[in-house]
């Protein structure tokens, strides 16, 4: 991704709001990447600014507090870009600052939730349209609260102008991406490498979902079947052998999955076994054919087929991206 043509002499200022309960953790991997890009690159690229819903210092999960350098709604005219950190379960309503939200949408400020805070811009009205995440545990709820959200289970969202995490160091990743689009790719590698990370995650890579909280209150069938799928991917299984296991008849196996996953069970263990060979290729430097046999596929050919199908792009095509 091209770094963008803003000139360098002008840092970017990126505010955040830290509200009561939020993450240490979410908003030390949100803010430190910007400081280590200023380091790395020589100059300034980016200053930020704290925001406190009042004048008071704010206390985080972990009983730890923060005194922010300014009030939320004061004057903002520098902002380029302001994120809301709260905490992942239910943030308290604060209707001044999300009438302020609303002001600095008007104005352009780009807008991001991490963790909690993607609840706060969706009750400001900022997210209607756009593609947004949080933590996967909340999601269900918010989704029906604010169906004008395209609502996702990734990492991250960056849909224009609106950023949005799950929290903890999904908002790294997200920060890591921002800084290579605006000053190319090569930096935000050298700050990832800062940080000992191996590689920066893509937005697109799905939050973990135990699978207890993902199928509710579905039968125990159901999660030793996906449980066996998840641990048989290098030698698959038949949708004959699973009910075998479960001790139940195909025909059984099949309305579970129809009923509770809207899928096959073919299908959705494809699925499975393309998103662990996505991951290899993001992730290591295995040879494609190696990868192909790790996840059940007994030829290169196929494995390509199979992958392009799901993905829109060849496994080669997806290791040069």
């Amino acid at each position: 991704m091209p770094a963008d043509s803003r000139h360098p002499a002008t840092p970017r200022q990126i505010g955040f709001v830290l509200l009561p309960g939020f993450s240490l953790l979410a908003q030390a991997c949100a803010l430190e990447p910007l400081h280590v890009a200023n380091r790395l690159a020589g100059e300034r690229l980016y200053t930020s600014i704290t925001f406190g819903l009042d004048g008071r210092a704010v206390t985080s999960a972990a009983e730890l507090s923060l005194s922010p350098q300014s009030v939320a709604g004061s004057d903002a005219g520098s902002l380029d870009m302001l994120f809301v950190c709260a905490p992942s379960q239910s943030p308290g309503e604060a209707p001044a600052l999300e009438a302020w939200l609303s002001r600095l949408a008007g104005r352009g400020v780009a807008l991001g939730g991490i963790a909690g805070g993607t609840e706060v811009l969706a009750r400001a009205g900022v997210l209607d349209g756009y593609r947004a995440t949080l933590p996967w545990q909340s999601a269900e709820a918010f989704a029906r609260a604010h169906p004008a959200v395209r609502v996702s289970h990734h990492l991250f969202e960056i849909d224009r102008d609106r950023l949005s995490c799950g929290g903890g160091t999904a908002a790294m990743d997200m920060m890591m991406t921002l800084i290579a689009q605006h000053h190319g790719q090569r930096l935000a590698e050298r700050v990832s490498e800062h940080f000992v990370c191996e590689r920066i995650r893509m937005g697109d890579e799905p939050q973990h979902v135990p699978l207890r909280s993902r199928l509710g209150h579905a039968p125990q069938s159901l999660i030793d079947a996906l449980a066996l799928m998840e641990t048989n991917i290098e030698e698959p299984l038949t949708t004959h052998e699973l009910a075998e296991h479960l001790g139940i008849s195909r025909r059984q196996l099949e309305r579970l999955f129809k009923k509770y996953l809207q899928a096959v069970p073919s299908r959705y263990y494809l699925d499975l076994r393309l998103q662990r060979a996505r991951k290899l290729l993001r992730e290591t430097d295995q040879a494609v054919g190696d990868i192909a046999l790790q996840t059940g596929f007994s030829s290169g050919a196929h494995f390509s087929t199979a992958y392009r199908n799901h993905f829109g792009m060849t496994p080669r095509e997806e290791r040069m991206s």
